[in-house]
């Protein structure tokens, strides 16, 4: 039902944009967030955005740099990544959770569907 999309090999300072495209349901009141997971560590909170309304939340890591942003009438949420660093090297998945209050959008748990992940690689 999520599939993200966007994915690859960007230098230092580049930029991406990674799609996630919902279907099968409708998402209203849904939270739809990006997280990414690298080789050994936890998976972490980069972004989410609700779907009805627009509200949008980032982590520290990543404020100032990436973007997230929907498109109800494609039923696809973006990720606009800029100023790609090497430490942004992950897989990214995108998730959807109804009803998640802001303050608990960083918690996966709280995330009831999952894509299948697109992998994003920061390299000279």
């Amino acid at each position: 039902q999520l599939q993200a999309s966007g994915g690859g090999l960007v230098q230092p300072g580049g930029s991406l944009r990674l799609s996630c495209a919902a279907s099968g349901r409708t998402f209203n009141g849904y939270v739809m967030g990006w997280f990414r997971q690298a080789p050994g560590k936890e998976r972490e909170f980069v972004a989410a955005i609700k779907w009805s309304g627009g509200s949008s939340t980032y982590s520290n890591a990543v404020k100032g740099r990436f973007t997230i942003s929907k498109d109800t009438a494609k039923n696809t949420v973006y990720l606009q990544m800029n100023s790609l660093k090497l430490e942004d090297t992950a897989g990214y998945y995108c998730a959807a959770g109804r009803s998640i209050i802001t303050s608990e959008m960083p918690n996966p748990t709280n995330y009831d569907y999952w894509g299948q992940g697109t992998q994003v690689t920061v390299s000279s």
